[in-house]
């Protein structure tokens, strides 16, 4: 009796030890699972060319343009938030699968008409 009930309370914590090697799997590679990519759009509103950096990449979106992006390493967005050349404040953001975001002149700023940011519009 006692050998039924140790194996079983093995077997149980074998299956306990699977679900949580599956809980992990699901937190830490969804995304890789998946298909490991992330598809949004952004849109420049500004009057700015934006070079921006996705994943390692570099862009550059122009005034009125949209592009539909592909990001295949977490969706990471880098640019400078100050739309003149010779300033450089970067700021970053994770964007979000299936979203369209714009680039805009921002009003949280006073007095500096040259800042901008990204918003999530849709």
């Amino acid at each position: 009796m006692a050998m039924t009930v140790e194996k079983s309370l093995l077997n149980n914590q074998s299956i306990l030890q699977n679900f949580a090697l599956v809980e992990e799997l699901d937190e830490q590679s969804a995304e890789i699972i998946s298909g490991g990519y992330e598809v949004f759009s952004i849109r420049n509103k500004t009057n700015y060319n934006i070079t921006h950096i996705l994943d390692g990449t570099a862009f550059l979106i122009q005034p009125g343009e949209e592009w539909i992006y592909t990001a295949y390493n977490g969706g990471i967005i880098e640019f400078d938030i100050d739309g003149r050349n010779d300033y450089n404040l970067s700021k970053a953001y994770n964007l979000d699968e299936g979203r369209i975001y714009e680039f805009q002149d921002n009003n949280y700023t006073p007095g500096n008409p040259y800042d901008i940011d990204l918003y999530y519009v849709a």
